[in-house]
């Protein structure tokens, strides 16, 4: 047999025999992602249908899954044995493997890099393959140090994700995003992987802590200014509720602070190929106060920082109003945040010193790249991308904000 190459299309003047020139073959892969978030109570009950009735929804069979929970969660164990349970009840649907297990939860989880190596030896071992599913439970962090693994698993398995805090049940729960820190910087080793489903359980929140019910409300906040002014205004009406640890008023915002982040991510860039990122509006600072403070103030914490630092800064640059600025500190202060740390000063008249705050500028530019991209407010409910940035503004805002925070 014999095979002829085809005659070349020639883009340019062929210069010899020897040389010629192919005309390149373009491409173009469209990939859609489904993914729903589900809200209901008691998840691993097994009168519960719910995980029973989306697995066999896809018609694929019985899932083979593992599962690692959070052993910062009250009664995580128990937490496991239910997940087993469930899958006993639902033998139909799950086929929980040997292998599932507690990991470490929190910030301090995602800087140690041989959890990720020890989540996917788990993961081999449990002989699962990319129909399988990894089901997470856990908070934020753990979420995305799980997510990191599964993504990169057989370079991706489905991943469950089962949010426990109001961080991850409205914000990074739902997002696209997995991922972990390394070499002083957040989450510069990760991928964009959308999880297969998002299950919500709101008994998770009622064992939370009160910094860690609180923590959740600053990204509500921060998607309120940014997106809705009449969302604003519900956090403010219910800031009573919340303090008060309303699980129907929190549930409310949870719903509405999801819905608005999936909304966003459906309609803008998810996989971040461009050099802004809206929904981190006053996260340049928060990410680098997080750092700076050893991981001290939980990331909720630090956005509500960052928040009132870009809001602060927004009415010293005449873009808001001295009354908005002040209803968006005094809404902070009512649910119970601190407006300032010390790391906010950290060397702010040293920009190039490696403890300085305003390193975070230039690790936001290099995540994101291409020119510098920061969100400011025009208004409540409407947000603003620019370019450039006063430095001595910003320390202006941060001396305000301590002032504020006395």
């Amino acid at each position: 047999m014999t095979f002829t190459l085809p005659k070349p299309v020639l883009e340019s003047t062929v210069l010899n025999d020897s040389s010629v020139d192919y005309a390149p073959l373009k491409q173009e892969v469209k990939v859609t992602f489904n993914y729903d978030v589900h809200f209901t109570r008691d998840l691993f009950n097994p009168n519960n249908p719910l995980l029973a009735k989306v697995l066999l929804a896809t018609r694929e069979g019985v899932k083979k899954a593992i599962a690692f929970v959070d052993s910062g969660l009250p009664q995580a164990s128990e937490i496991l044995e239910k997940i087993q349970a469930y899958s006993d009840c639902h033998p139909q649907a799950l086929n929980l493997k040997a292998g599932s297990t507690l990991i470490a939860g929190g910030e301090a989880a995602k800087n140690n890099p041989q959890l990720v190596e020890d989540l996917q030896k788990l993961i081999s071992d449990a002989e699962l393959c990319r129909h399988s599913y990894v089901i997470a439970v856990g908070g934020g962090a753990m979420l995305d140090l799980v997510g990191y693994a599964a993504a990169t698993a057989h370079r991706g398995i489905r991943l469950i994700r089962v949010p426990t805090t109001v961080l991850g049940q409205c914000d990074s729960g739902v997002g696209v995003k997995n991922g972990i820190n390394a070499f002083g910087k957040k989450n510069f080793l990760g991928t964009f992987a959308p999880p297969t489903l998002v299950l919500n359980d709101a008994n998770f929140l009622t064992t939370l802590d009160d910094r860690n019910w609180r923590s959740g409300i600053a990204e509500a906040v921060k998607v309120a200014l940014i997106k809705d002014a009449g969302f604003f205004d519900f956090i403010v009406n219910r800031t009573e509720a919340l303090v008060n640890r309303d699980l129907d008023a929190m549930q409310q915002i949870v719903y509405r602070c999801a819905k608005l982040h999936l909304d966003h991510i459906a309609g803008g860039d998810p996989f971040e190929m461009g050099s802004s990122r809206p929904l981190d509006f006053g996260h340049w600072a928060a990410h680098r106060i997080e750092y700076l403070s050893n991981y001290r103030l939980y990331h909720g914490e630090a956005v509500a920082i960052g928040i009132c630092l870009d809001s602060t800064y927004s009415y010293l640059s005449s873009l808001i109003t001295k009354g908005e600025w002040q209803e968006i500190l005094s809404l902070f202060k009512a649910l119970g945040f601190s407006l300032y740390e010390r790391e906010l000063s950290s060397f702010v008249h040293q920009p190039e010193n490696p403890r300085s705050l305003f390193k975070g500028l230039t690790e936001f530019q290099e995540h994101l790249g291409g020119e510098l991209t920061l969100m400011l407010l025009t208004t409540i409910g409407k947000g603003l991308e620019v370019h450039q940035v006063n430095l001595d503004k910003y320390r202006l805002a941060i001396l305000m904000l301590q002032e504020a925070d006395l």
